[in-house]
């Protein structure tokens, strides 16, 4: 992909709109934990001498640190799971130093939620954590371009990412670029983030058709990333409750490039686990030409089960 310097100003409707949110009127008491099982897989693909994606699975634990105790006990003690943080990021092609990018960048948003998440937890509703996942791309945004100061081959740097959050039956996204965010829910896939793209404001614009977008010439041209020479980025963020058997995908797009909709809806449909489903999306991306570098990170979300 390559990056434009002018966004688009109109903002489109977003696909997750469509879905319905069971637990936006739930009380904090109310939610209900999930089981998650999660895995990612990148590849450089069939042409590209190098992978400019990265990615992160990561689990936030909580944990008491004994500073000093009057009886004996463990110095650190660890409860059990209380989030789960997967990250995609994909460096500008075009643009030098897209891997250092995409690295500077999941780091800094890692660095920011480590130090948040004591509190994050406690922040009065869904708004106050969007407005930290903002924060945290605004984050990574300044970290890329100071990365690049006094090296000016790697002013224009920059990279997409797109981060999911789960908090007990929960979902929180953010995403800045082309890179994707996608649920499966009874078999339906659903895109949940849109393409920042120039050839996505102009369909938006109504000067390009649907049916032509996805062979028009702009397509890669991202109009919305993290770095890329001046500080600013407007990250997207998403809300929405999580069901029994529902899954998640986060993914770049050598993988989108590569493979339909429906073509990733069979994959996630027919492998119920997320190890062999992510080898397997990024296998048929090969298949299909592996034009680009792909990652694929996919999560399943289960019903707790409960033991007498």
């Amino acid at each position: 992909m390559t990056q434009a310097q002018v966004p688009s100003t109109k903002r489109p409707p977003r696909l997750a709109d469509t879905l319905p949110d069971e637990g936006a009127m739930r009380s904090e008491h109310e939610s209900t934990p999930l089981v998650v099982t999660a895995r990612g897989a990148s590849d450089a693909g069939r042409t590209r001498a190098q992978n400019e994606d990265q990615f992160v699975l990561a689990t936030f634990t909580g944990s008491l640190w004994v500073e000093q105790s009057s009886f004996p006990q463990p110095r650190v003690q660890c409860g059990g799971p209380q989030a789960h943080l997967f990250i995609v990021a994909d460096g500008v092609g075009g643009n030098p130093g897209g891997e250092q990018a995409s690295s500077v960048a999941v780091q800094a948003i890692q660095r920011f939620l480590v130090a948040a998440f004591g509190w994050l937890r406690q922040l009065s509703g869904p708004v106050g954590i969007l407005e930290e996942l903002k924060s945290a791309l605004s984050r990574a945004d300044r970290a890329v371009v100071e990365a690049t100061l006094g090296r000016p081959e790697l002013q224009a740097m920059a990279t997409t990412l797109t981060l999911a959050c789960s908090l007990d039956d929960l979902l929180y996204v953010a995403h800045a670029g082309d890179s994707r965010c996608y649920l499966m829910r009874g078999g339906q896939l659903t895109q949940l983030t849109r393409d920042h793209t120039m050839v996505s404001a102009l369909v938006d614009a109504g000067i390009v058709s649907g049916t032509s977008a996805a062979s028009h010439d702009l397509r890669h041209v991202v109009t919305n990333v993290v770095g890329g020479g001046t500080a600013g980025v407007t990250a997207e963020v998403h809300k929405l409750s999580l069901l029994p058997g529902d899954i998640v995908l986060l993914c770049t797009d050598g993988l989108t490039e590569m493979l339909s909709n429906e073509q990733i809806a069979v994959i996630l449909r027919n492998e119920p686990s997320p190890d062999r489903a992510s080898l397997e999306l990024i296998a048929a991306a090969n298949d299909a030409g592996g034009r680009d570098n792909i990652t694929a990170v996919v999560a399943r979300f289960d019903a707790t089960t409960l033991q007498s």
